[in-house]
């Protein structure tokens, strides 16, 4: 599936349901390409965000096991890994099947205008009750076709604390200095990535959790999610059957 105008090219892979590329005036955004399906493009994390410990969720007074996908542990869902199927020229649609036990599906929809692209994603419960996340995993390049190495510009309130495996703990600690790998909350402004001389990208979410991952040396990661990594084990949202969870992005850029 591809959206185009003058000023913009977003390609949508049906399968994995990301955003594969995003070309602006002439200039590849994304990186394009990586040696597993969560080290490229903007994918999807659907119906979990960030690492699933050791692949196993507790929920309901018992116990399941997924695939582990970064060993040890099953990172960002199953909706990367999956077909999405069109609904129509800008919708695409996955049921969440096995392993996912609970059933639901999601939907995520695209709209391209001259200065940004909206993607919104919905997941909706099936007929019993089940825990929900959802957001993206953009990569961004570091370099673009000109200008100035990437930068990014936020400020946040608060980090989640993380054990020895790198899981959040629910507990806050203050912001430390980059590089991060980090979920961050309380942020101030909307995170803005400059390539100087060539590109400003303003990122916005109504979701409020954002995972930053600076540390690659070829792309940055800047990642609106619902809620924070481990979020099962720590205060899972719950959707009952007929309930979403529905947010967006919007990559919105300028010209220098």
């Amino acid at each position: 599936m591809q959206l185009a105008n003058a000023s913009a090219i977003a390609t949508i892979d049906e399968q994995g349901g990301r955003l594969a590329s995003l070309v602006v005036h002439g200039m590849e955004l994304l990186v394009t390409e990586g040696a597993k399906p969560t080290r490229w493009g903007s994918f999807p994390m659907i119906p979990w965000c960030g690492r699933l410990p050791y692949g196993r969720l507790e929920f309901a007074g018992a116990a399941y096991e997924f695939p582990p996908t970064s060993p040890p542990h099953a990172n960002h869902g199953r909706s990367h890994l999956q077909r999405w199927e069109p609904v129509d020229e800008a919708t695409i649609r996955t049921d969440l099947g096995e392993p996912w036990p609970f059933g639901g599906h999601a939907l995520q929809r695209f709209e391209l205008t001259e200065t940004s692209l909206t993607v919104t994603a919905e997941v909706h419960a099936g007929d019993r009750p089940m825990p929900a996340m959802a957001g993206w995993h953009p990569w961004f390049r570091r370099e673009l076709a000109r200008g100035a190495p990437a930068e990014v510009e936020f400020e946040a309130a608060s980090i989640y604390a993380v054990d020895d495996d790198q899981i959040p703990t629910g507990g806050l600690l203050p912001v430390p200095p980059g590089p991060w790998d980090a979920c961050f909350v309380g942020l101030r402004n909307d995170p803005i990535i400059t390539w100087p001389q060539a590109l400003r990208l303003t990122i916005s979410s109504d979701f409020d959790h954002w995972v930053i991952f600076t540390e690659p040396e070829h792309a940055l990661c800047v990642e609106p999610q619902s809620g924070p990594p481990n979020e099962f084990h720590i205060d899972p949202h719950v959707l009952h059957p007929g309930e979403a969870l529905v947010g967006s992005m919007t990559l919105a850029w300028e010209l220098p």
